[in-house]
């Protein structure tokens, strides 16, 4: 359901303050530096997801696509942030502790489909008990297993989910073709496997098809990125800037001259490349920038020297947002239809982070 809202512009400008103000606060002083840590890779899935779901809700959900611009201008960038963080997470994992394929499947495809099982049993409940929609055998059974070669907004379960089937892919094939000793070469075939299916163009993908021509480079690239800095590991960013600082460190002023230089430098850096992103230019360039623009943003998030809780937490339930933000509000909508809609955003965000926490405990306690 397209949601109509009043004064687009004014509601951004509110959401856009309260959200900046949240961002400010959650800010924390950070303990020395922590190079591509768990907690960066959180707060970078916290600024991916929230990228995802402000464009959600700005370009498909609103009738009025002045809302929440420019927030909902980075989905793309959040989407190739995900891949390749969790390349570099699955790469970095099997060097330090390699797993046999079995559990390797065992340990990552129950942890990934697990809370996709009950969203999807979820959400088929409530179309069924709420929406009177009903779907065919079929559907439900390509639903359960994660192949979702369509991604229409309005009459797909979750259409969001073609992501869903693009990472499993990856999954299925990483233990198969990942040699420990050789991750680099390993990356390759990941890239050579996906490149072949898209130069096939099989029918079954042709809705999704587009999609994945656009992203199919940001996972191997993680997978690269981690055979990188295991292989070399006086390449390794954290190395170099501590040696910077050791050498540095009786030059206090010029230290914090640098360093806000540099974070000046590739903030503009950023805002510049996500304004001249070539969203609807050739694919290759598209993919380019969206890749260079994501570059950016690590090196950004790894040079400053304080925590973003906000963009942390956001981060941690980043999974879990993703698997049931849209079905809840394109057709359970309980916010836009009764407040105004920088109030309604700011409640779902919240909510949202509500029920990841609710599915983690739930998760827990199972096990």
């Amino acid at each position: 359901m397209i949601i109509s809202i009043n004064n687009a512009v004014l509601a951004t400008q509110i959401f856009s303050a309260i959200f900046v103000a949240l961002l400010l606060l959650s800010i924390r002083r950070q303990k020395g530096f922590a190079g591509l840590s768990v907690a960066v890779t959180q707060e970078l899935k916290g600024f991916a997801i929230l990228a995802i779901v402000l464009s959600h809700i700005g370009y498909f959900l609103v009738s009025d696509h002045r809302f929440l611009f420019p927030l909902t201008i980075a989905a793309g960038l959040g989407v190739n942030l995900f891949l390749f963080l969790s390349g570099y997470g699955i790469a970095t994992s099997a060097i330090s502790k390699p797993l046999s394929v079995w559990q390797f499947y065992r340990h990552r495809l129950l942890k990934i489909y697990t809370p996709f099982w009950i969203v999807v049993v979820i959400f088929f409940a409530l179309d069924f008990l709420i929406g009177h929609k009903t779907y065919g055998l079929g559907y439900m059974f390509q639903s359960i297993i994660g192949f979702f070669p369509h991604a229409d907004l309005w009459t797909d379960l979750n259409s969001p989910l073609w992501y869903f089937t693009l990472i499993i892919f990856y999954y299925l094939l990483f233990p198969l073709v990942f040699f420990r000793k050789y991750p680099c070469p390993s990356a390759v075939i990941l890239y050579l496997a996906g490149y072949l299916i898209v130069r096939a163009e099989p029918s079954i993908l042709d809705n999704v098809m587009h999609l994945y021509r656009i992203h199919l480079f940001a996972f191997p690239l993680g997978v690269l990125a981690a055979g990188l800095v295991s292989k070399y590991p006086g390449s390794r960013p954290q190395l170099v800037i501590q040696k910077l600082t050791e050498k540095f460190k009786d030059y206090k002023l010029a230290n914090k001259i640098g360093y806000w230089l540099l974070m000046i430098f590739f903030s503009w850096l950023f805002v510049y490349a996500m304004r001249h992103s070539s969203i609807g230019g050739e694919r290759w360039l598209e993919e380019a920038t969206s890749l260079l623009t994501g570059a950016i943003l690590i090196i950004l998030f790894l040079i400053k020297k304080f925590e973003i809780k906000f963009f942390y937490w956001f981060g941690f339930f980043s999974y879990e947002i993703y698997l049931f933000h849209w079905p809840l509000m394109a057709r359970f909508d309980i916010f836009y239809c009764f407040t105004p809609a920088w109030l309604a955003t700011l409640l779902y965000l919240g909510l949202f982070l509500l029920l990841g926490w609710g599915m983690r405990k739930l998760l827990s306690k199972s096990k």
